[in-house]
């Protein structure tokens, strides 16, 4: 993806869909304070979006660790 500059935002972060677990591997999902803001993010390499609710994040971390 090519940046593009908005306003005051260089580049914006595409959020990515559900992906399969590689072989073997589990999907481990975390939560991260940015600021005001909280991302649930995987080891995968999903990243939710960011939310002012931290348990919105959770929710979102939940819904994606029930992927197959």
């Amino acid at each position: 993806m090519a940046a593009r500059k908005i306003g005051n935002v260089v580049e914006v972060a595409q959020q990515d869909g559900p992906e399969r677990a590689r072989d073997g591997q589990e999907h481990r999902t975390t939560t991260d304070e940015q600021g005001r803001f909280c991302v649930a993010r995987c080891t995968c390499g999903w990243r939710g979006p960011a939310r002012r609710a931290r348990s919105q994040a959770r929710a979102d971390a939940a819904g994606h660790s029930a992927i197959p």
